[in-house]
């Protein structure tokens, strides 16, 4: 690593509360007493909030916002097909909320998260067979050798029981960020499948070590393509190259936090800027998005880097923001309840503690508005019947649902 990226990974490390605040194994077992300490906070934080609790939104929103939970450090969440929610929190616990109590259980059998900085239990998808087999997958990060740790993905069989709660059994790890490294920032690690759901997308970041996103010979500052099983397709664009390289789908990111797939079937992320230069890419097989060689940001130094004009064999953002929104999310929104979001990007913001409307147009794509929301947000779902939900940041994080004035 070049000694100016070494200081500033330093750097990056101290403003993490400003920016974010290969073969299957088996998965570590139970978490040590400090997750269960973690998990008492936990249930102390969700105390006292009542389902359905109205909360103030801004003048511009077309939406009313109702609390409905809160969490400690919720980071991401999926619906099951019975309605209810599964939502993760960082400290490394898996919760399922029964949207019509507002009841909270837990389910079990979570691996050991390395929780710290911008690490823990991450994203979690369904399989997109799961109506037959049950089988979930969740990201986290996993702690190395020494003071290392990287980000896994795993899969597991949901059991639920009778009293709102539930078990993860047969848990094995499919992928790991290689290497592990210092550090905790950036690991980025989101989960897509395909609207065939033939393939599994990673988002990998760059863990504030910035050339690895360059190496092929390591997964970080990369969004990975895999079979749901952990295996390499062949026609992978980098397959030649074996190893590592095989997994990539394109490279030079720093630390996309949002992947979507929009109606056509093109797959788009959004990714964290150094200071300045957060990003809305359209992703295209095998191009190189340039970090950190261009960039519409500045190292946080104030150094500047030379802006993707500079380097025109790059791939372009679609979008930048200068200021930053820190997009923590990407939903391609399809729903019916709010017509005029249909097809449109809904990105949660965490400095700019907002809800951020992005219009698509073709290959292009503008902000059309944004919904200050007074919180950090970090995760965006649509519900089956078209509500919009949300996670906020942090320590008491908030499930609010979004319905239309009216």
């Amino acid at each position: 690593m070049h000694l100016r990226h070494l200081t500033l990974a330093v750097l990056g490390v101290a403003l993490l509360a400003a920016c974010n605040s290969n073969g299957a194994t088996q998965a570590a077992a139970a978490a040590p007493s400090t997750q269960t300490e973690a998990s008492a906070a936990s249930a102390a934080t969700r105390a006292g909030t009542q389902a359905g609790t109205p909360v103030e939104v801004p003048a511009n929103a077309p939406f009313t916002a109702t609390a409905h939970a809160r969490f400690n450090e919720p980071w991401a969440m999926t619906f099951l097909p019975d309605g209810r929610l599964l939502v993760t929190e960082k400290p490394g616990d898996l919760r399922l909320v029964d949207l019509d109590t507002g009841a909270v259980g837990k389910v079990t059998g979570v691996p050991e998260v390395a929780h710290g900085g911008q690490g823990g239990f991450g994203d979690i998808a369904l399989a997109p067979d799961f109506a037959d087999n049950h089988t979930v997958y969740f990201s986290y990060a996993e702690a190395g050798d020494g003071d290392t740790r990287g980000a896994a993905v795993a899969t597991a069989r949901l059991d639920l029981d009778a009293n709102g709660g539930g078990t993860l059994n047969e848990a094995a790890v499919i992928w790991r960020q290689v290497p592990k490294v210092t550090g905790r920032g950036h690991f980025a690690h989101r989960l897509l499948f395909s609207p065939d759901g033939q393939y599994l997308f990673i988002s990998s970041g760059d863990r504030q070590k910035f050339d690895p996103a360059q190496d092929m010979a390591s997964s970080m500052g990369k969004i990975l393509r895999l079979h749901a099983d952990g295996s390499v397709p062949a026609d992978n664009p980098f397959a030649g190259q074996g190893d590592v390289a095989a997994q990539v789908w394109t490279l030079g990111h720093r630390n996309p936090l949002g992947i979507a797939f929009d109606a056509q079937g093109r797959l788009w992320n959004n990714e964290m800027g150094p200071k300045g230069g957060d990003e809305l890419n359209l992703i295209v097989r095998g191009e190189n998005y340039g970090y950190p060689i261009v960039s519409n940001g500045d190292h946080y130094d104030g150094t500047p880097f030379p802006d993707h004009d500079a380097r025109p064999e790059f791939k372009a953002p679609v979008i930048t923001w200068t200021p930053v929104i820190s997009p923590s999310s990407l939903l391609h929104y399809t729903g019916a309840l709010f017509p005029r979001w249909q097809g449109n990007f809904l990105i949660g913001g965490l400095s700019s503690q907002s809800l951020v409307r992005v219009q698509i147009d073709g290959e292009r794509a503008r902000e059309v508005e944004r919904y200050v929301m007074g919180k950090r947000i970090r995760a965006v779902q649509q519900g089956p019947d078209g509500a919009v939900w949300l996670l906020e940041d942090g320590e008491g994080g908030r499930l609010l649902k979004l319905l239309p004035k009216g």
